[in-house]
């Protein structure tokens, strides 16, 4: 499959499913039966949430070759698959305008916003992404999401021109944000004694598209998510997160972790396809590279939640397995290789739900 035909294929979704009336969640002031989660899926329900604390890894530490941040690193891969980054390189103004734009477009009026909408099964524009059956339970959030790189995957007509800053603000933005996943890839590479660069060689022309989230206040959060537990398709995911208010967790052995926001800091988690590279786990049943790694975003009573997500993925024709480095000395295969576009369509064409999404590649 080439890169055009893959990028149709993720963009489509199956137009004869019925999803029904969508809300805005921004214009609602009750909770419809439709975002009523079920018993152990509320917030408090099934897994409890415990006070542990992901790790916080000093990029500037490691570009300096701190072997003592390198293994902090290392064994946040392993046992976590999350982690906060401080001195990253993206600039503090950068990150302010792009929370700034973000912001000022959530609040702009709906029929303004309605410009640029997702189409049914769609993961580009404005609305509700992975909706695809009418008895589904929706998340309380609307989203905003764009391709970005490489230029085929983008939709301009999607891109709001209000405010007029927006285009601007995130190309800078995701230059630096691209600038800062090569930056990670090669420190996770050398945590897991790997050459710099190797996981980059094997991208081809990376995909990166952002997504941003906004969850207004709601009065009844108890009942409801502001995104579904997941796990990420990209290779590595950075997260900008604002400060009011720790929505995102991470689900660590059975218990649900709230990420606390670090002033300045940006998350970043391993996505689905690190999982498949270095084939899941070692002999003695650790994580290499940190398995993807479920996660959820609470909502609130008091306070809004924005966060933008950069997903940094190998391009639409790349195919993927695990690297000989991770299946020798009799190490069992646990992924079977496949096309990544082949992946990328089964990943926005199926509803957000745990860790289901890479059952397709497993032997």
């Amino acid at each position: 499959m080439d890169s055009a035909a893959a990028a149709v294929c993720a963009e489509k979704a199956s137009e004869t499913i019925k999803i029904g009336q969508v809300d805005d969640v921004q214009e609602l002031h009750t909770v419809p039966e439709r975002y009523i989660r079920d018993g152990d899926d509320r917030p408090n329900g099934g897994a409890e949430v415990c006070a542990l604390e992901i790790p916080v890894i000093d990029v500037g530490e490691l570009r300096r070759g701190g072997e003592e941040e390198l293994d902090k690193l290392r064994l946040a891969c392993k046992q976590w698959g999350f982690f906060q980054v401080v001195n990253h390189g993206v600039e503090e103004e950068v990150m302010e305008e792009m929370e700034k734009a973000a912001r000022e477009f959530f609040m702009l009026p709906l029929e303004e916003k309605e410009k640029y909408p997702m189409e049914p099964g769609g993961i580009q524009g404005y609305g509700h992404a992975f909706v695809f059956s009418e008895d589904q339970k929706l998340d309380w959030c609307n989203m905003l999401a764009l391709g970005v790189e490489p230029a085929f995957i983008r939709r301009p007509n999607l891109w709001p021109t209000t405010p007029a800053n927006f285009s601007g603000t995130l190309e800078t933005y995701s230059v630096e944000i691209r600038e800062l996943c090569l930056r990670l890839l090669d420190h996770i590479a050398a945590a897991l004694g790997l050459a710099p660069g190797r996981f980059n060689g094997m991208f081809g022309e990376a995909v990166q598209a952002v997504r941003m989230n906004f969850s207004p206040p709601c009065p009844r959060p108890e009942l409801v998510l502001g995104l579904s537990p997941h796990s990420d398709g990209s290779a590595v995911t950075v997260l900008q997160q604002d400060a009011a208010f720790a929505g995102l967790q991470v689900l660590r052995d059975g218990a649900w972790v709230p990420v606390q926001p670090v002033p300045g800091a940006l998350v970043v988690n391993i996505g689905d396809t690190l999982e498949v590279l270095t084939n899941g786990r070692d002999k003695r049943g650790e994580h290499r590279a940190g398995a993807r790694v479920e996660h959820r975003a609470v909502a609130s009573a008091e306070h809004d939640r924005l966060s933008v997500v950069t997903f940094y993925a190998p391009a639409y024709d790349v195919e993927l397995g695990p690297m000989p480095e991770f299946v020798a000395g009799g190490e069992p295969c646990r992924y079977r290789r496949y096309n990544h576009g082949e992946y990328s369509r089964h990943y926005v064409t199926s509803r957000l739900e745990g860790k289901k999404t890479l059952e397709f590649a497993k032997i």
